[in-house]
């Protein structure tokens, strides 16, 4: 029988990703984590031993919670959290759920150090056009809902990489960019073990438009002058990257449920007598 404090992992896996998905919290063991680093998509760690103190971080959120199998560990938080006034669930069958399903772990090894605040900090080229907006989406809603993104004058990027204790993208000569034909967003969904079919559909989108090939993919060429047009909108690079994250929202849900859906006008044949 379902739960209403439950939820199983292909329910999540259609929440992961979007603006409005739950907060979710891995709470395994120190040893179950060492043995698999491994990540849900835009997790974090937290110890179920000090839930008390935590739980007024997630005040006004929905939260899942995962443990290593959805047994007494993510019952006992979730439980506990609900008695704070915070909507939790558990994931049923926890972390092993979610992997023998073969949905997608971020690997945690591939991320950049925290600041004190628990969040990554990256840096890139001010005035962002495509690249430069769909790596922070990506990271925003697949990695670290927190990240810290700083745009900056080109020639400075490296500096301030090394002062800020930022990781730099989309540069050349960083871990974080083109590869061969590959854009950035391509490397950070590779490398970030993010590969499913509409963030690769997405990202053939993104490839093409931000590396002038636009007769690769139907959609990039409107891509392009959505992005172009909001980067001629806004003249200042944050305001314009959190416009930019509805496109790449709306992108994202064609990519994975309508693709196949098609649109036309009138919506009856001439010479048909509409139904009353």
């Amino acid at each position: 029988m379902s739960s209403n404090i439950q939820i199983s992992a292909a329910q999540l896996s259609r929440l992961v990703g979007l603006p409005d998905a739950p907060v979710l919290v891995d709470v395994r063991t120190a040893e179950d984590f060492a043995a698999d680093p491994r990540l849900l998509p835009a997790a974090q760690r937290r110890s179920h031993e000090d839930v008390a103190g935590w739980a007024n971080v997630f005040a006004g959120h929905k939260l899942v919670i995962c443990c290593q199998r959805g047994q007494k560990l993510s019952e006992g938080v979730a439980a506990w959290l609900r008695h704070e006034g915070i909507a939790a669930e558990t994931l049923t069958g926890g972390f092993e759920a979610w992997r023998e399903a073969g949905l997608p772990l971020v690997d945690v090894g591939r991320l950049p150090a925290r600041d004190g605040a628990g969040r990554t900090v990256w840096v890139t080229r001010a005035r962002p056009k495509v690249d430069r907006i769909a790596c922070p989406w990506l990271i925003r809603r697949f990695v670290d809902p927190a990240a810290v993104f700083l745009f900056v004058t080109p020639s400075e990027v490296a500096a301030v990489a090394e002062r800020f204790g930022a990781t730099p993208f989309d540069i050349d000569g960083v871990f974080w960019s083109h590869r061969g034909e590959r854009c950035s967003f391509d490397t950070m969904i590779a490398e970030l073990g993010l590969s499913t079919p509409a963030l690769d559909r997405l990202a053939a989108i993104v490839r093409a438009a931000d590396t002038a090939r636009l007769d690769d993919v139907p959609q990039a060429a409107g891509f392009l002058a959505a992005s172009l047009g909001l980067s001629r909108m806004f003249r200042d690079d944050l305001a314009q990257l959190e416009a930019g994250m509805l496109l790449y929202d709306a992108f994202y849900r064609w990519c994975r449920d309508a693709t196949e859906e098609t649109h036309n006008w009138p919506s009856v044949p001439a010479g048909a007598e509409a139904r009353p």
